[in-house]
């Protein structure tokens, strides 16, 4: 059996970034509702960081014989 060393479970990625943004909506809904800009801003950064992370997942996902 071969060892895949340092990788990374496939799954964590999806599971990371959806994590994220849910976690950065209710971050930035609690910042609404309490009215403080620095917490809207802090949800929408983590909500962005785990848009990035799917898309990133997505663009390696459909790299390969694309032409």
């Amino acid at each position: 059996m071969a060892v895949s060393g340092e990788r990374v479970h496939p799954l964590m990625n999806k599971l990371t970034g959806l994590i994220a943004i849910i976690i950065g909506f209710l971050v930035a809904a609690e910042g609404y509702r309490s009215g403080s800009s620095w917490l809207i801003i802090l949800g929408i950064v983590v909500l962005a960081v785990g848009l990035g992370l799917l898309l990133a997942k997505i663009a390696r996902r459909n790299q390969g014989g694309q032409l």
